[in-house]
């Protein structure tokens, strides 16, 4: 993937499931995910989303599908349970337990519990301390309904896979199963893996390629500096990009990634949340020899953007709401857009004011339910990880 908007072919999702059921008013925030849907209305409008892009000729590719096909693979299936057992709150006598009830299910059973996740009183005779103190309803192995954003956990530059490392412990296994998918899974066999799970900070949602050999990263609350760093370091040794714009991002509940506030909808041009469009800045990175970075000095984002672009100006589309609906509009992710095509994007269609200036600049908007999907604050672009554009 060149850039945000090249004709998209192939697409990574994850349709929602019982994950999301195992949400309740007690554990939702400890799980990060800040609403409770109604399931059965989200897998609806999931489906829809899946139907609009295929509709446009893209691929759709399901994350449990493959990790089901991934766990066909003993090594690959030792490696998950491996890695889904290293949880220090276990102990060693439940640990030992789960690993043997683990290696006796079948492929598609397993795939269902790493997701899901696992419940005490789902299992018996575990022998340990640890399961005998615990409520009934406490989770043994965590589910993982922020998933359903599998943007977070992989992002694509050109033909390389960047399996990232996500920030929050309650996360840490979904990047985990990411990379084993695109380690084990027949699909990507060749497939060349930068970064990793266990590397510096980076989330999926703070990356943006610009145009061909340009890429911004946000750095905050999930993005730390040393991950843009790494990435950028990674990013000019082999060859994927000249220039990283470095954007420091203020952390809010509304605004935890760069693309909960900007993203690309043509090939010069960006929707931005408007109370941030004129103040955000970016450090541009570029390289100078091996392993010597040249760092310029903060500049408006826009202009160092452009400039990085070889554009003369990158062109806002700003939605020019008032405070009251900007807000309201950037809570519903109103410029979290998914682009398939230069001026064609995939947006929620609560989002009124803001896709009609999208429209009248000339953008083709297809507009999706998102009253359930959207209780997890992530947006079109957040559900999606674009694997294949032109």
């Amino acid at each position: 993937m060149r850039s945000e908007v090249g004709q998209l072919r192939t697409v990574l999702l994850h349709r929602p499931g019982n994950e999301l059921r195992r949400l309740t008013p007690r554990n939702n925030d400890a799980l990060l995910f800040d609403g409770l849907p109604w399931v059965d209305r989200a897998q609806e409008e999931h489906d829809a989303f899946a139907a609009a892009l295929r509709d446009r000729g893209v691929e759709v590719l399901y994350l449990t599908t493959l990790l089901t096909e991934t766990l066909a693979d003993p090594v690959a299936r030792s490696r998950a349970i491996e890695l889904t057992l290293t949880d220090i709150r276990l102990g060693d006598s439940l640990r030992t337990f789960l690993a043997a009830f683990l290696a006796d299910l079948a492929p598609e059973d397993l795939a269902e519990v790493l997701v899901a996740g696992l419940r005490n009183d789902e299992v018996r005779d575990t022998g340990s301390l640890v399961a005998a103190l615990q409520a009934p309803d406490d989770f043994l192995i965590d589910p993982l309904p922020n998933l359903l954003f599998t943007r977070d956990s992989s992002v694509w530059v050109q033909d390389r896979v960047t399996i990232t490392s996500l920030a929050m412990p309650a996360r840490r296994r979904e990047t985990q199963l990411t990379e084993l998918i695109y380690a084990y899974h027949p699909r990507f066999a060749g497939v060349q893996r930068i970064h990793g799970w266990e590397k510096e900070f980076l989330e999926g949602g703070d990356v943006l390629a610009l145009a061909d050999g340009v890429l911004a990263v946000g750095v905050g609350e999930r993005t730390r500096p040393s991950g843009a760093e790494r990435l950028a370091r990674t990013a000019f040794d082999i060859g994927l990009a000249h220039t990283v714009l470095v954007v420091p991002i203020d952390q809010d509940r509304a605004t935890m990634h760069l693309d909960t506030i900007c993203t690309m909808v043509d090939v010069d041009a960006v929707v931005m949340y408007p109370n941030v469009a004129h103040r955000l800045s970016a450090l541009t990175v570029r390289a100078d020899g091996p392993g010597e970075l040249v760092l310029e000095p903060m500049a408006p984002f826009l202009t160092a953007a452009a400039r990085a672009m070889g554009l003369d100006q990158l062109r806002l589309i700003d939605t020019g709401l008032d405070p009251v609906t900007a807000e309201r509009e950037q809570w519903d992710d109103g410029n979290n857009t998914l682009a398939l095509a230069p001026k064609v994007a995939v947006a929620y269609e609560r989002n009124v004011e803001t896709n009609e200036r999208l429209t009248e600049a000339g953008i083709e908007v297809i507009a999706i339910a998102g009253s359930e999907l959207g209780s997890g604050r992530g947006g079109p672009r957040c559900m999606s990880c674009p694997i294949s554009r032109d």
